[in-house]
């Protein structure tokens, strides 16, 4: 199924619209906001681990959420079931929330007919057999590449997801999401010690790019060339020093130290390191962020978000000063702003709530080589695993996967367990350079929030930070 109609969810179901939309407008009666959302989504993930398919997971899920809206309270009900009897129960029981209430509800979303990726569905696109198949060229040609590798693990997931927003005024919106996703991971050994490597690539696509010869190849050589590099790897040292970042996915803790305190919700609730501080100085000059999920196939582009409002690209640090917050409509409203197309939520059965899309910092005027050329001694690092991160103080904790020595101006011996702590809004007036190579991740990012995860992007040029901590095994 490659296409859907109007009358997708209700044809399915035996749902009658007509009759859903008069319950909806009946429930909604004097609260600020509310929509019904629909959701039916296929998914996929095969693994391939050894030489051998050791997983294949399919999925059909479907359902709706209803939500009414008035004031700062939110009252929501889903179910799996889309029937008239269970949409009459959703009814009943979000309708307490505008118990004493007399709201007015809210204008409904500025119509749009953009799109930025395909409708097709990507798990029809190629058979179960050739998935398969492709794994097991992987994990060949992996082995064919140094006789120092142990373990191969490959593994293709994507999904399809229709989603339709209904609202008591009546807005409707449909909108097809299709999203693929590949990783390799190998293990290579020398004596006695052992070190892994991986790297991913997807996005808002079909699988047919990730079926090409020379892409799969070419992340099965990354996830090779990372191994190697750590088995050549030392123990990190520990201090202050000065730090450069590489373009691309280090935008992860740039995201995950700022771009969270820039949700509407953090700082409407003053919870935000940021709180207070819109027109403020909060990063040194030159410094541009943005949330732009208005781009091309990328993994966290939508052409609405969760509630029907259209994406945009919203700057959130112009030059070093915080000039604006991701928004939902709740805390737009509650904030007197407009909403920015960042209400996002899991699935039908969460609520949305304001998060990032693909949150990336514009490039600067300064050549990389001459950023690392500044440093005389410090850490390069390229690439990050997990971290911590708390948005009241803005204090993080990240793990580098990839980090080099910096030795007079030249990336030196790669070193394992390192760590940079540090507390977001500080960072930020701790860059001194920018680089002109601004690149965006390869479309493998997964951000949580309260307990919700939602695809994104980051993205960022080399940067340099003076004086970062960062915290080593080496003794």
């Amino acid at each position: 199924m490659t296409e859907t109609s109007i009358e997708f969810f209700f044809d399915r179901n035996g749902l009658d619209r007509n009759s859903a939309e008069s319950l909806l407008r009946n429930t909604l009666e004097g609260c600020d906001d509310g929509e019904l959302f629909l959701e039916y989504r296929l998914s996929e993930g095969l693994v391939f681990d050894d030489g051998q398919l050791k997983s294949a997971n399919y999925d059909t899920m479907q359902g709706f959420g209803l939500r009414a809206v008035a004031d700062e309270a939110t009252g929501y009900a889903h179910s799996s079931e889309l029937d008239d009897a269970s949409l009459r129960r959703a009814a009943d029981a979000v309708a307490a929330v505008k118990h004493g209430h007399s709201g007015v509800l809210s204008d409904a979303p500025v119509r749009s007919n953009r799109t930025f990726y395909s409708a097709d569905n990507p798990l029809v696109e190629h058979s179960f057999d050739r998935k398969v198949d492709l794994m097991k060229r992987i994990d060949a040609y992996a082995r064919a590449q140094d006789d120092r590798v142990r373990q191969v693990s490959a593994s293709l997931s994507g999904e399809w997801q229709v989603i339709e927003l209904i609202r008591a005024d009546g807005f409707t919106r449909q909108d097809i999401r299709p999203l693929v996703r590949m990783n390799v991971s190998i293990v290579l050994a020398q004596g006695d010690r052992q070190e892994s490597g991986s790297h991913g690539t997807g996005g808002r696509t079909g699988y047919s790019l990730l079926f090409q010869e020379d892409q799969w190849q070419a992340e099965v050589d990354e996830a090779l060339r990372q191994a190697m590099v750590n088995l050549d790897s030392v123990p990190a040292p520990a201090g202050e020093m000065d730090v450069v970042l590489g373009p691309g996915w280090p935008g992860i803790l740039l995201h995950e130290a700022i771009g969270h305190g820039l949700e509407g919700d953090f700082n409407r609730k003053k919870t935000s390191a940021f709180a207070g501080l819109l027109g403020e100085r909060i990063a040194s000059p030159g410094v541009t962020v943005v949330d732009d999920g208005t781009l091309d196939n990328r993994r966290g582009s939508l052409a609405i978000d969760d509630e029907g409002t259209p994406t945009s690209c919203t700057t959130l640090i112009e030059d070093g000063i915080l000039v604006g917050f991701m928004q939902d409509r709740q805390n737009a409203r509650l904030m007197g702003v407009d909403v920015t197309g960042n209400g996002r939520r899991q699935s039908y059965a969460h609520m949305p709530m304001p998060r990032m899309t693909n949150t990336y910092m514009l490039n600067g005027d300064r050549d990389p080589e001459e950023i690392m050329a500044s440093v005389d001694k410090g850490l390069y690092a390229v690439s990050f695993g997990g971290g911590q991160v708390d948005i009241t103080s803005g204090k993080f904790v990240f793990s580098c996967t990839e980090a080099y020595l910096i030795e007079n101006g030249k990336p030196g011996a790669p070193v394992k367990g390192a760590t940079l702590i540090g507390n977001g809004p500080d960072a930020l007036t701790r860059v001194s350079m920018i680089g002109n190579d601004m690149a965006l991740d390869t479309g493998v990012g997964t951000c949580g929030k309260a307990g919700q995860s939602v695809p994104v992007g980051v993205g960022q040029p080399t940067i340099r930070l003076d004086g970062l901590t960062v915290g080593g095994t080496a003794t």
